[in-house]
């Protein structure tokens, strides 16, 4: 349900496309001259994509290591996290 608005939308309709964005968490392609050119998001879903692609980031890290034979058993990474934080004989 994205919505494609002209440029002077941004200066004219500027609390309508905020609304837009922030009510339906979607994006508004900005034109210019009849040709795309910015894409307008709400914080939280700029957030919300930006924590996606972090945590893609970090997935494609770990299989990197393990494949490289970089890793632990898990076994011993949640003993050494219940170590740290406390849980042990929890």
């Amino acid at each position: 349900m994205a919505a494609i608005r002209p440029s002077s939308d941004l200066r004219n309709k500027y609390n309508e496309i905020s609304d837009f964005c922030n009510q339906f968490n979607e994006p508004v392609f900005i034109t210019k001259n009849g040709t795309g050119d910015l894409v307008v998001l709400s914080n939280a879903e700029y957030e919300r994509l930006c924590g996606k692609a972090e945590l893609h980031r970090l997935l494609d890290e770990g299989l990197f290591a393990v494949k490289n034979g970089n890793s632990r058993p898990a076994s011993d990474v949640f003993s050494d996290i219940e170590r740290k934080f406390g849980f042990d004989g929890v």
